[in-house]
């Protein structure tokens, strides 16, 4: 599983590494590490790294992968993958060091089976150098055949363009 989740890590940031970015970016990757608590008074640590790139103006499309594992025990974790759709508000501020930003999607939680979730959630970047920053990010996770369950997540992580 981890030579999986490394692989496929690997695959989502190439490309940010290899491309030319301009001042005015157009893509991004990030890792991040976040404590997690669920309504049904569980909690873990989750794990994870991705990307995203702007189509348009400050709509922006990526994904990201990660693991869950529960306080209890690391060993017994999921996997999380992620696909979304986001929106940064790239002039919030004249220097543009902090980018504000929405995002919402489709999560499959997987670990022998997958379970169909959503996604919901916020944030924002400070960056403090030109291709590097601080990203933190409140998600919420919701799995579709148990609505009542929300996965909430307080995501502190690293952005590099």
């Amino acid at each position: 599983m981890s030579k999986l989740i490394f692989a496929i890590l690997l695959a989502v940031f190439l490309p940010f590494a290899a491309a030319a970015q301009t001042k005015e970016w157009r893509g991004q990757g990030y890792v991040f590490v976040a404590p997690t608590s669920t309504t049904e008074g569980g909690f873990g640590l989750h794990i994870g790294g991705g990307g995203e790139g702007l189509v348009y103006k400050g709509l922006g499309v990526g994904g990201d992968i990660g693991y869950l594992g529960s306080a209890d025990g690391l060993r017994d974790g999921i996997g999380v993958l992620s696909t979304n759709v986001s929106y940064h508000f790239t002039k919030a501020t004249k220097s543009r060091k902090f980018a504000p930003f929405v995002t919402s999607g489709y999560t499959m939680l997987f670990r022998g089976s997958a379970l169909n979730s959503v996604n919901v959630g916020g944030g924002a970047n400070w960056w403090f150098k030109d291709r590097i920053g601080l990203r933190l990010e409140l998600r919420d996770q919701i799995p579709l055949q148990f609505n009542s369950i929300h996965f909430f997540s307080v995501r502190l992580g690293l952005a590099f363009r």
